[in-house]
């Protein structure tokens, strides 16, 4: 995850804001169309057996750092006395067995090197994507991946679309945006898999942005945009269970819209929110079945006209 948008007022442009009065908020049907899941791969990896040791690779953002934590990470450190989701989770798990983190998230990045390109364009800063500086260095024994990424990727495809990108067909954009997310989504998983043939696999879906504490400064009309960016990013994320992938379901955790559960930014976990996560992340590590919804009610927080 990033740091918060900066303040929409001096950007929200006559035209644009037309633009998002007259959106149609269809976000959980905007994506629905013909989409291909990942292959799945002949020999899908199952969760590690209990007693073996876990060789884990985080792939993500600021929260993959513990950003807004008690205790925050350094970037490519393993940081076992952190307390965001990475090391927490690597704790939880070695109370049955031994586990060495590789920690790639990088804060402030993005998951593909088209959203980058976006995110640049319109003044945003971003750190590099997943594909092109993390994936590429999975090491090639890892037993346990973890994906979560999306949050920049919305809040830039948002900050392109308050500077004119979508033009008067915002349903267009946020639909042609969301196409190339789930391409380079299913480039990243290919990618990951081929570094790491016998990890298991699971990706973090994006919670509705637009429902989070820190959206709440924006106006109605933006807080739609991020909704439907967000709905439909995250059913691309979801897409990947079909390939085999064990997708944990934060769209539709009501914990990650709970004020308790963030830092003062009201974007990042807290200490509870990252625990919150990688509780549900240790529980799938050990078994527990785990798969996204197809609607729940965090999907639609913002109301429609």
């Amino acid at each position: 995850m990033k740091k918060m948008l900066m303040p929409v007022g001096r950007r929200l442009a006559a035209g644009v804001a037309l633009a998002l009065l007259g959106i149609v908020i269809g976000g959980c049907d905007l994506i629905d169309k013909v989409r291909s899941p990942t292959t799945p791969s002949p020999t899908t990896p199952t969760a590690p057996a209990p007693d073996a040791p876990i060789q884990y690779a985080a792939l993500g953002a600021s929260d993959a750092n513990g950003v807004g934590a008690s205790v925050t990470c350094p970037p490519l450190v393993a940081c076992d006395n952190g307390t965001g989701y990475v090391p927490t989770l690597a704790r939880q798990l070695r109370g049955s067995r031994a586990v060495t983190v590789t920690n790639l998230g990088i804060p402030a990045a993005v998951l593909s090197p088209a959203i980058e390109t976006i995110a640049l364009q319109h003044g945003r800063d971003v750190t590099g994507n997943f594909i092109e500086r993390e994936m590429p260095f999975v090491p090639s024994n890892s037993t346990l991946v973890t994906i979560s990424g999306g949050a920049n990727d919305i809040n830039a495809v948002g900050d392109a679309m308050l500077q004119g990108a979508a033009g008067a067909d915002v349903a267009g954009y946020i639909e042609a945006q969301t196409r190339a997310f789930g391409a380079d989504y299913d480039r990243l998983v290919r990618g990951v898999r081929s570094r790491a043939p016998g990890a298991f696999i699971i990706i973090l879906n994006v919670p509705n942005l637009a429902a989070m504490p820190f959206a709440t400064r924006y106006p109605l009309e933006h807080r739609r945009v991020l909704q439907s960016i967000a709905v439909a990013f995250s059913r691309e994320a979801n897409r990947q269970a079909a390939g085999g992938i064990v997708v944990l379901d934060l769209m539709c955790d009501p914990a990650m819209y709970s004020a308790a559960n963030f830092a003062s930014d009201g974007f990042h976990p807290n200490d509870a929110g990252y625990s919150h996560i990688a509780t549900r992340l240790a529980a799938v590590v050990n078994g527990a079945s785990s798969s996204a919804a197809a609607s729940c009610g965090p999907m639609t927080a913002v109301p429609a006209r």
